[in-house]
């Protein structure tokens, strides 16, 4: 079982889609959160500790997470998956951009 942490602003759309989307998949762990306080589930070390992977929507969500758990990452995998804060919560053009950018990373089983 691989545990798949994706993080955006504020979980409320990206990876909270992300979270939702991939839950249904096999041999997988999903958790959304967001690097800004008023986020739905905020980044803590707790969450980054359980993560095999880190997905963030974007480069400046990887500075973030980086500048405040920089410990935590030496032994993490942290990818960037570069997907602009323009979509709606479980919009489908976001699913199938989560979808092709995660599957380059692990093997998605339904």
């Amino acid at each position: 079982m691989k545990n798949l942490l994706f993080i955006c602003s504020e979980n409320k759309l990206r990876s909270l889609t992300a979270e939702t989307y991939f839950s249904n998949f096999k041999a997988i762990s999903v958790i959304g959160a967001g690097t800004n306080k008023d986020a739905n589930t905020t980044i803590s070390g707790d969450l980054i500790e359980w993560a095999d992977i880190v997905f963030v929507m974007e480069k400046s969500h990887r500075n973030k997470v980086n500048k405040k758990f920089k410990e935590l990452f030496k032994l993490k995998r942290m990818i960037v998956l570069d997907i602009p804060d323009n979509y709606d919560y479980m919009d489908r053009d976001l699913i199938n951009l989560l979808d092709r950018s995660v599957s380059k990373h692990i093997i998605l089983k339904k």
